[in-house]
C-alpha cells in the first residue's frame, strides 16, 4: 500500500477560494467563522471539492492551527 501524501494545494485553494452561497457568499473559505462551520459540519458538508475544502478549514480551526492557513493567505498574497 503507498503511503499517503499531502496535497499543498489544497491549502492554497482554501485561501483563494470564496463561498459560493449562502450567509457568507464571498467570504474566503479560511475566513469563515468556526459557528458556521460547525453548522454546516452537523447539516452535512456539501459533496465534492468544496465540502472537502470546508471540512479541512473546520478541521484546522478547531484544532487551532489557524496560524498555518495564516501563513499560506500571506505566500499566496
Amino acid at each position: 500500500m503507498e503511503p499517503i501524501k499531502p496535497n499543498s494545494q489544497v491549502l492554497v485553494d482554501i485561501v483563494k477560494t470564496a463561498m459560493p452561497f449562502g450567509k457568507y457568499k464571498g467570504t474566503l473559505l479560511c475566513d469563515l467563522p468556526v459557528s458556521y462551520l460547525e453548522w454546516m459540519h452537523s447539516k452535512g458538508m456539501p459533496a465534492g471539492k468544496l465540502g472537502m475544502m470546508l471540512s479541512t478549514v473546520h478541521e484546522i480551526k478547531i484544532n487551532g492551527l489557524m496560524p498555518l492557513l495564516q501563513s499560506v493567505k500571506n505566500a499566496v498574497g
